[in-house]
């Protein structure tokens, strides 16, 4: 298998037993992981017919499904679906055979929540009503399973799309379905990575946490979502700090005191389970903060397999160990090193210093990328967690990635983009939504989108984050505070 090439384009678009049996379950997977690396490297040493081979893939298994898809183009611009069976005029034999394969079915709940994305101004009564937070609360409780069932660390394959912090904004998030998996992701070519902070700071937190979970229930094996630092109760809950941008008060005003606290925590327990990195082609490492400490003399994947299945990290559960909880909160919350740090403020030795987020969180600098790279054999660190106005940026030598799929709320001005990566093969490609590309369902209160609109339409859509007020801007910092909670008391 080839390493990825660095290519330098960029596109805008402008408009107990258990516990047994999970640690035999990683360290399998641990161990798959460095023969995949062995292979890899005996593939690209050596000559003649394995060298010839080396773009050679492992066969895959590809299913036959006995249903085609129409596509048909609406008067408002956009498109339908229809699903209908294939081989009504096929012969005896092949009809036999395409009957015989299972009715592959249609969520309804899922695809309810889909509908309801492509254009929630159509949907403003579903969203506020009870019956929403009822979709929530069995999305959760059916995607729950699923992701305790992955490893910590997921292995993928290009083509692979990867998506940075979403914070709630709706409508950077339908510049990506509008522009990369228009035809839905189904029909879209490759896996889709989100590496984390899906809530707070936007005001359609409730949206894109639904509109994620049906898509990782209709598509298991094609959608990934990652942990990041806002899926913990401490970021997620701290209404003192994001008001009413804090997920737990969009849970609470939304759907009222019982019912909004029940959406949150149950949405929480679910972000309990969410896998904290990624590995793409054997060679790319994605993770929503960056590179964990080592704990053990194994290797750091390893480290982040052995993490629990189920883990509240801030706070943690009573079954958390220090060390493993230390893994986990790396793997959120750490971030490159400034010039400053390097010179001043890493450790040389190992490459890790003090973030400027305090708290307990950490920097890595070159040493600690070098060293990470080296020891798995990868070539590139794909994360998120830091707020860029050109969507993607490069640090370390071009070796680490940071990727920010949202551009408002973080100060980062009228001309920010949001980005996301294309991990296609033997090169990765950055995509960016440019700032004059029209917003579609968003808009600000002096908009004049809303001039034919009453008063009350547009409160309507006010309390749904559909319109926001004239002026409207984040006053977070740069960097958001760590905290390193150690609340034994506190068991969600």
């Amino acid at each position: 298998c080839s390493r990825g090439s660095l290519r330098s384009f960029s596109f805008v678009v402008t408009s107990a037993p258990k516990h047994e049996k999970d640690a035999k379950i990683t360290s399998l997977t641990s161990e798959i992981s460095k023969l995949q690396n062995m292979l890899t490297n005996t593939t690209s040493s050596h000559g003649g017919s394995l060298a010839s081979s080396s773009h050679a893939k492992a066969k895959r298994h590809h299913p036959l499904t006995a249903f085609n898809t129409t596509i048909t183009e609406e008067s408002s611009g956009g498109t339908s679906q229809t699903r209908s069976r294939m081989g009504r005029h096929a012969s005896i034999s092949t009809a036999n055979v395409l009957n015989a394969l299972p009715d592959e079915g249609e969520d309804a709940l899922a695809l309810r929540i889909v509908d309801m994305f492509k254009d929630p101004n159509k949907h403003l009564k579903y969203l506020k009503s009870e019956q929403f937070a009822m979709d929530i609360l069995t999305l959760g409780s059916r995607v729950r399973p699923v992701l305790e069932d992955e490893p910590r660390c997921v292995f993928l394959q290009s083509p692979c799309y990867v998506f940075g912090d979403i914070h709630g904004n709706l409508e950077d998030l339908h510049f990506f379905s509008d522009n990369i998996w228009r035809l839905g992701m189904s029909l879209t070519a490759g896996n889709f990575l989100f590496l984390g902070d899906y809530v707070d700071r936007g005001l359609s937190c409730l949206e894109v946490v639904a509109y994620l979970f049906a898509m990782k229930l209709l598509l298991p094996h094609k959608v990934f979502l990652l942990r990041g630092s806002h899926e913990t109760r401490d970021v997620n809950g701290w209404e003192e700090h994001y008001g009413e941008r804090s997920y737990i008060h969009q849970c609470r005003e939304r759907f009222g005191e019982e019912v909004g606290y029940r959406v949150w925590e149950e949405t929480n327990q679910v972000f309990d389970r969410i896998p904290l990195s990624a590995v793409i082609d054997q060679d790319i490492f994605c993770v929503h903060g960056g590179i964990p400490r080592s704990v053990s003399r194994e290797s750091r994947i390893q480290d982040i397999l052995s993490v629990p299945k189920v883990a509240g990290i801030n706070p943690p559960y009573e079954h958390e160990t220090e060390e493993y909880q230390q893994v986990a909160s790396d793997c959120i919350w750490s971030d490159p090193a400034s010039d400053e740090q390097e010179s001043s403020g890493v450790d040389p030795t190992s490459g890790f210093g003090e973030s400027l987020r305090g708290g307990g969180a950490i920097c890595f600098g070159h040493k600690a990328v070098t060293n990470f790279l080296q020891q798995h054999n990868y070539s590139y660190i794909m994360r998120a967690h830091e707020a860029h106005a050109e969507g993607v940026a490069v640090s370390k030598g071009a070796r680490v990635f940071t990727v920010f799929s949202t551009s408002k709320d973080h100060n980062q001005g009228s001309q920010a983009m949001a980005g996301c990566i294309l991990v296609d093969f033997e090169k990765m490609q950055v995509i960016n939504r440019s700032p004059a590309y029209r917003n579609k369902f968003v808009h600000r209160r002096d908009s004049v989108s809303l001039a034919g609109m009453t008063e009350a339409e547009i409160m309507q859509r006010a309390q749904l984050g559909l319109v926001t007020a004239a002026d409207d801007g984040a006053d977070d910092d740069d960097y958001e505070e760590y905290e390193d909670y150690d609340d034994d008391d506190d068991d969600y």
